[in-house]
C-alpha cells in the first residue's frame, strides 16, 4: 500500500509540474509571437533567425508558400517595402495547445492596417487569423511553420458551428 500510495504521488507531482511549465512554455511562446509583430511593425525582419527555424515555411493570404526562413525573410521584407511600410499589425488574441512536448499549436488572432497591393488594389483594415507551430530547440520556442488568413466577417455569419447543438 505504501508504495502504491508512492507511486500516486510520483505521478501527481509530474503532472503538477508538467501544469507549471506549459504556463512558462505558454509565455516563451507569446513573447515569439510579439517577436514576429515587432518584426512587423519595424518593417525589419533582421532578427527573423530570433525566433524562426532554418526550415521555417509560410504561406502568405493569398497562397504564395515561401519554404525556409531566407525567402520568409525576403518576401515579407520586399513587401514591407512596396505594400506594408506604413502598415501597422496588433495582437488581439493567443490561443496556444501543446502537441508534444516540444510542439505547439497557435491560432493568432491580429488586427492589420489598411494596405494597397502592387496592383493597385486597396484593402481595408481587417482582422486576420494565423495558423502558427511552434517548436522547442534546445529550450527555444522558435515558429516553424505559419498561415494567415483574412477573417471573411459575411462568412463568418454562414458557419455552421454557430448552430450546432450543444451536449
Amino acid at each position: 500500500m505504501k508504495s502504491l500510495l508512492l507511486s500516486f504521488f510520483w505521478v501527481a507531482s509530474l503532472s503538477f509540474g508538467f501544469a507549471q511549465d506549459r504556463s512558462q512554455d505558454k509565455i516563451a511562446i507569446e513573447k515569439q509571437v510579439d517577436a514576429v509583430i515587432n518584426s512587423w511593425n519595424n518593417h525589419n525582419y533582421d532578427d527573423m533567425k530570433e525566433y524562426a527555424t532554418e526550415d521555417a515555411d509560410w504561406v502568405n493570404v493569398v497562397g504564395m508558400w515561401w519554404k525556409n526562413r531566407k525567402e520568409v525573410q525576403y518576401a515579407h521584407q520586399v513587401f514591407h517595402k512596396v505594400m506594408f511600410q506604413n502598415t501597422p499589425l496588433s495582437k488581439t488574441s493567443v490561443h496556444t495547445r501543446f502537441i508534444t512536448n516540444d510542439v505547439a499549436v497557435v491560432h493568432l488572432y491580429w488586427h492589420i492596417g489598411a494596405y494597397t497591393s502592387p496592383n493597385g488594389n486597396y484593402y481595408k483594415e481587417a482582422e486576420n487569423l494565423a495558423l502558427m507551430v511552434f517548436v522547442n530547440k534546445a529550450g527555444k520556442w522558435l515558429l516553424s511553420s505559419a498561415e494567415n488568413v483574412i477573417i471573411n466577417e459575411a462568412a463568418q455569419q454562414s458557419n455552421p458551428t454557430n448552430k450546432m447543438p450543444k451536449e
